[in-house]
């Protein structure tokens, strides 16, 4: 993997996966802005995530 692709990789706060170029979804955590992304199967089953850097937890 290239040092771009590298920086532009990205992992479901979810179940953890690699979501590079998959169907994804990246927001801003409602608390605090920290960019989330999540994969189109955590999405659907309205898994829980929590934001890394504030602890915010949402559906």
């Amino acid at each position: 993997m290239s040092q771009s692709e590298q920086r532009h990789a990205r992992q479901c706060v979810s179940c953890g996966i690699n979501i590079s170029g998959m169907s994804a979804a990246t927001f801003n955590c409602p608390d605090c802005g920290h960019e989330i992304s999540r994969c189109a199967k955590c999405r659907k089953q309205s898994n829980l995530y929590e934001c890394p850097d504030c602890g915010f937890m949402g559906p």
